[in-house]
């Protein structure tokens, strides 16, 4: 006797279909324009988007035409409806694509950000258009919250800072942060629950920050690095990643990638083990896993150094 048995079979997906550039595609009910785009071959950018995060619709490069309505709307979270037509390709498109790509990289270091000089070079974006980028300001973890500090309009204004090195496990660059929300998101209600991390400041000045701006060891940050897993542009990186850059050794070209399993505990984890000239320079975790999702502890995610500290024979 089966024990699990309903007493009903499921009920099957119901098939949408929707126009998109003028070709008919069907997804399940529930998807996103996004998922259908990518059904239909349209290679949509997108940002501020995780496949482990509810879409937070803040970077907005993945924004569509949608027939009856005013305005664009974000492919990633609006969801599909029978017989939407869809553009994704129209000036219209591609005017606020080029301006938000243009607007982001006039004020944000976007040199580790992949496929966005594919994406720059689609749309014709330019932000050196706004002017030369202004300098870094060692002022800006001091402003008063919701205090803005104008520009004389000579430069672009950017999120420049100095790095924050105040761990030996990972590293933030703001001058690279896009305010997606995603770490924020990971540390809060969808992930760790740990809330370390929050938006303060309003406008430009805003910016990620821990309670009272106080450095990450007195906060009350885990150090599970799920922050630096969901990053889209680099802005939170691997201490041994942001080294090797800076040394200039970093080579993703010479990087192998292996799955295992975390043997910390006995949950399961998987890890994927990122490394380069026979050494383990960072950890991730595959997003399907049913286990984890992307997401480790301070052990899965930083605990790799000690396969490289091994003493030499006759060491004491």
């Amino acid at each position: 006797m089966n024990r699990h048995f309903s007493g009903a079979a499921e009920a099957p997906v119901q098939q949408i279909t929707i126009t998109i550039d003028g070709q008919e595609v069907s997804v399940p009910e529930g998807s996103t324009i996004l998922t259908a785009c990518d059904a239909a071959g349209k290679i949509t950018p997108t940002l501020c988007y995780g496949d482990t995060l509810t879409p937070k619709n803040a970077c907005r490069v993945c924004m569509v035409e949608l027939e009856g309505s005013r305005v664009l709307v974000p492919s990633c979270s609006r969801k599909v409806q029978a017989g939407m037509v869809v553009k994704t390709d129209s000036e219209r498109v591609r005017h606020s694509r080029r301006l938000v790509l243009e607007l982001l990289g006039s004020s944000v270091d976007l040199s580790t950000t992949p496929r966005i000089p594919e994406w720059m070079d689609r749309y014709g974006a330019d932000p050196d258009r706004y002017g030369p980028r202004a300098g870094k300001s060692h002022e800006r973890d001091i402003h008063e919250p919701g205090e803005h500090h104008v520009g004389d309009g000579s430069t672009a204004a950017t999120m420049a800072q100095p790095d924050k090195v105040d761990n030996d496990l990972y590293v933030r660059e703001y001058d690279k942060c896009i305010l997606c929300y995603k770490c924020v998101d990971a540390c809060g209600t969808q992930w760790q629950n740990t809330f370390a991390i929050q938006i303060a400041g309003r406008g430009f000045d805003s910016q990620i920050s821990t309670e009272y701006a106080v450095e990450l060891p007195d906060s009350a940050c885990v150090f599970c690095g799920n922050c630096v897993e969901v990053c889209p542009t680099g802005a939170l990186s691997f201490k041994s990643e942001y080294d090797m850059r800076a040394e200039g050794t970093w080579d993703e070209a010479k990087q192998t990638e292996t799955t295992t399993i975390c043997t910390y505990c006995g949950v399961g984890c998987n890890l994927n083990l990122h490394v380069q000239d026979n050494k383990i320079v960072k950890v991730t975790a595959p997003h399907d896993h049913d286990i984890g999702h992307g997401n480790l502890c301070i052990k899965g995610r930083f605990g790799f150094a000690h396969v490289q500290s091994r003493k030499k024979h006759g060491d004491r």
